[in-house]
């Protein structure tokens, strides 16, 4: 599990945002664009289901289950090649019947289907970003700890 830690910034009854820090992780991540975050920004607001009845203030820890980023990361990563490996493959066997070069063949086929994964991998984001498993979760409340030296007044 993908765990960080962030502050409550607002809540209700059914939904809590917090606020992170983009850690080491989401530099790394292709779609760090999409997390209502500038550029310049380090921080972000995440939207969360409140299952734990949290108030503004209040420091959590949230979480993402990895089984389903390794799903993403292949549909993102890896599917897009293997299509236009087929479609390469499927080109250069049409080659001969239609009379023409089989490289160029190759090509036009194998980026129509490169184009065709992400089409296909767009009509699954749609289901998919509907599913509890690809959202974040809140995993526990942190005590906050004030220090003894410090005086609330």
């Amino acid at each position: 599990m993908i765990t960080e830690n962030g502050i409550v910034t607002k809540a209700n009854q059914s939904i809590a945002w917090i606020k992170t820090t983009r850690s080491g992780a989401c530099e790394s991540c292709s779609s760090k664009g999409s997390c209502e975050i500038e550029n310049s920004q380090k921080e972000m607001i995440v939207s969360v289901k409140n299952t734990l009845k949290v108030d503004k203030g209040d420091h959590v820890v949230i979480g993402l289950e990895t089984k389903p980023m390794l799903f993403l990361t292949f549909l993102l990563y890896v599917f897009p090649i293997i299509l236009l490996i087929i479609g390469a493959l499927i080109g250069n066997s049409l080659a001969p019947s239609l009379q023409m070069d089989p490289s160029f063949v190759s090509m036009i086929s194998g980026f129509l289907f490169f184009g065709l994964s992400f089409y296909i991998i767009r009509k699954k984001n749609n289901s998919l970003s509907k599913k509890a498993e690809y959202k974040p979760f809140l995993v526990r409340k942190k005590p906050q700890i004030i220090p003894a030296d410090c005086t609330i007044l």
